[in-house]
């Protein structure tokens, strides 16, 4: 078999290049592996339904874990959007986007911003997004700072709810985040950054946004 030189020297006399494959294409790589951080950490947004943050956290209960995904309107930092399950991928954070997308019907062009976990690099979630027209923005890794306002949601979370005991079940934590979600952190929590509003009545106060 000719060696490498010989053959280059062969088709160099005949006027011929070697092409390279084209490796644009790598089997199992992620829809979104050059994805970037388009939100940039604007945390101001002045209207409703402009950008979303998504997020997952977990508690534990003595049937195992409870993961919640979530998404948070910047606008009001009212959560648009949750789910639970007692597993952590792709169709968990599916299942909260889809009633999110339910409740506030938003229009093409929305801002979705989660961190890098596979859950939102994945093929699928990816998808989802591009078929609605919505925009998908990552936080650098290991950058929790990039997301700081799902951070601070799951902290008031974790610290708000009674979680210095373990719910005997899966169905009684739902339960709680249920009313910690939907009677009080929308509806009734004040928020510093709302001007003492929760982000329902927020909201109310500006139904078309800061800049109408």
């Amino acid at each position: 078999m000719a060696n490498r030189k010989t053959v280059q020297r062969i088709m160099s006399s005949r006027g011929l290049i070697a092409l390279q494959a084209n490796r644009k294409y790598r089997r199992g790589a992620k829809a979104s592996d050059a994805g970037t951080n388009v939100l940039n950490r604007d945390f101001t947004i002045k209207r409703r339904n402009v950008a979303w943050c998504g997020d997952i956290t977990y508690l534990p209960t003595r049937e195992g874990w409870l993961y919640l995904a979530t998404y948070l309107d910047l606008f009001s930092r009212k959560i648009v959007g949750w789910q639970v399950s007692s597993r952590i991928d792709e169709n968990l954070v599916i299942s909260a986007l889809d009633s999110a997308v339910k409740r506030e019907n938003p229009p093409e062009g929305l801002l979705v911003h989660t961190d890098r976990g596979s859950q939102y690099t994945s093929r699928r979630y990816s998808r989802e997004l591009e078929e609605r027209g919505f925009v998908q923005s990552f936080s650098k890794k290991g950058c929790p700072y990039d997301n700081a306002v799902m951070e601070s949601f799951y902290r008031t979370l974790k610290r708000e709810l009674p979680l210095d005991r373990k719910f005997e079940t899966r169905l009684e934590a739902r339960q709680e985040i249920f009313e910690f979600i939907e009677l009080y952190y929308n509806t009734k929590r004040p928020h510093s950054s709302l001007g003492y509003m929760s982000p329902v009545d927020y909201e109310r106060s500006f139904p078309q946004g800061l800049d109408s």
